[in-house]
């Protein structure tokens, strides 16, 4: 799918050293980042699924909105087995949360883009909490190669989309320089009950 390219932001004369490759879920701080704000939660270890965890978070995957005792069933274990091995998921991190999967269109943010970010070295922390306030910002991730962060937005228009991007984001003083990718088209390709496989 092609997407338009407009450079949004002028880069500085030294380029910007990725702020960290990281080893895991973008959620975990690498170690060099500064001190910021406040010291995140320890991740607990994680703890090895079975074919039974693994059934559950495919049927949760498809429908968040499954009953305890439809997924006991569909699992074959009691309605207590499965509270718990839900709980655990959660306690674990496993299962970061339920929601609903939105056609942004139909929902009046009819622009959407991804944004990718050139940040200062080491601010990574700074900036994500800076992009995590922004209306429309569904989903950051810290990336390596020619640039540091990835960010998809929704915004109603291209004109709130452009707002956000030169008002907003450039404004945030380690953003080096930014790209914006427009979305003309896009496909959910969630858990299905014809994909057997997923988290095998």
């Amino acid at each position: 799918m092609a997407a338009e390219r407009m450079a949004d932001k002028s880069e500085e004369p030294r380029r910007a050293t990725p702020a960290a490759t990281p080893s895991a879920a973008p959620s975990v701080v690498p170690s060099a980042a500064p001190a910021g704000p406040a010291a995140e939660p320890p991740v607990p270890p994680a703890r090895p699924l079975d074919s039974i965890d693994r059934d559950i978070l495919r049927i949760l995957q498809t429908d968040g909105r499954a009953s305890i005792r439809s997924v006991a069933e569909r699992v074959h274990v009691s309605r207590a087995n499965a509270y718990a091995r839900i709980n655990r998921l959660v306690e674990d991190g496993v299962i970061r949360g339920f929601g609903a999967r939105v056609d942004h269109e139909r929902a009046g943010q009819g622009a959407s883009a991804y944004i990718t970010l050139k940040i200062v070295q080491n601010s990574w922390r700074t900036v994500r909490e800076q992009l995590q306030a922004l209306p429309g910002a569904t989903h950051i991730a810290l990336v390596s190669g020619d640039f540091d962060v990835l960010l998809l937005v929704h915004t109603p228009d291209n004109r709130a989309l452009r707002e956000l991007v030169l008002t907003r984001i450039q404004s945030i003083p380690e953003v080096l320089s930014t790209r914006t990718l427009l979305v003309f088209e896009e496909t959910d390709l969630g858990p299905r009950p014809d994909r057997p496989a997923e988290l095998a």
